[in-house]
């Protein structure tokens, strides 16, 4: 028989400590802290106590201010965070459950597998599984990697750069990402032979924000080709704003290939005939190597990879 020695059970770790501790970081003061949790402040502290008794560190540094978490009063947030999220999805699953509902995944994407390989993945689920409940959240890589930190993602299909913390990541490379110049249909520029980056200097640009990934590579782009970066741009990442620009204007975005020809496919927008040699880094499947996959989840997991031969032309294994 298995002998469950884990310290939190010797040290009879309550929930409310874990909601304390929680509540601490965000409110940053232990009166706050308990009205949010409806306990005393006398009954907030000793949790409080009582905890950092046991772990034989100090959780908060006391300021006249208030209270702020020291490096391990950090560490016991995050994970506090985590166990409280699994907490809560392990109850919506057995409420699903109990509804007839086959439980739920939460899955995040950056924006062109969200147009290119969920909508086929989502469908085959959908198809297998009616009453699984799928919940998607379409954002940025760091945005994304943090949700699933947090506990409020289970899968995404993102990309990992070097600043990302991999300790407990696996990922699953897909495909790298090209980019391509876009324009309203019947722009000047569409009936030009021979384009190049030299006749597009002048021109208005919609370009991702400055500090992105993308942004860099544009910018280095012209430069590469002895040109300064055009100057005359409007910054954002908004897509219906992006397209709805380009409809009323004779400017230029930068987008990824697969949003870019979604767009064109429905005649809102024209792709034009240039090399934009800015491609994007590799994205691909990510999840925690320190939790377990719930059985909704799986049934997502396995869909995904299923479909990323159709939209990649890429065979992962199950």
């Amino acid at each position: 028989m298995t002998n469950y020695t884990h310290w939190f059970i010797r040290a009879r770790l309550k929930t409310r400590q874990l909601l304390l501790l929680v509540a601490l970081a965000e409110e940053g003061n232990i009166h706050r802290a308990a009205q949010v949790l409806n306990m005393t402040q006398p009954a907030a502290s000793k949790l409080l106590k009582d905890l950092e008794d046991v772990l034989e560190v100090s959780l908060f540094d006391r300021l006249p201010r208030g209270m702020q978490p020291t490096w391990y009063g950090e560490t016991m947030i995050r994970h506090a965070r985590i166990a409280l999220a699994s907490l809560n999805q392990a109850h919506d699953e057995l409420m699903a459950l109990k509804a007839g509902v086959a439980g739920q995944v939460n899955i995040g994407a950056i924006t062109s597998p969200g147009l290119v390989l969920l909508p086929p993945a989502v469908a085959a689920v959908k198809r297998e599984h009616p009453n699984l409940r799928v919940s998607l959240d379409i954002e940025t890589s760091p945005v994304l990697l943090e949700r699933l930190e947090q506990g409020k993602l289970d899968l995404l299909v993102a990309r990992l750069f070097a600043e990302h913390d991999k300790t407990n990541l696996r990922y699953e490379a897909l495909t790298e990402e090209p980019v391509c110049a876009l324009v309203r249909p019947g722009h000047p520029l569409l009936g030009m032979t021979g384009l190049g980056l030299r006749d597009l200097v002048s021109a208005g640009w919609i370009v991702p924000p400055a500090g992105s990934v993308l942004r860099h590579r544009f910018d280095l782009m012209f430069q590469e080709e002895g040109l300064a970066p055009p100057i005359n741009v409007i910054e954002t990442a908004a897509l219906l704003f992006i397209t709805r620009m380009l409809q009323q204007s004779d400017m230029v975005a930068v987008l990824a290939y697969d949003v870019a020809r979604y767009y064109a496919a429905h005649g809102i927008v024209a792709l034009l005939p240039v090399e934009m040699p800015c491609h994007m880094d590799a994205f691909g499947i990510i999840t925690r190597t320190d939790r377990l996959l719930s059985p909704a989840a799986k049934v997502m997991m396995k869909a995904l990879k299923a479909e990323s031969f159709a939209a990649y032309g890429k065979r992962l294994e199950d």
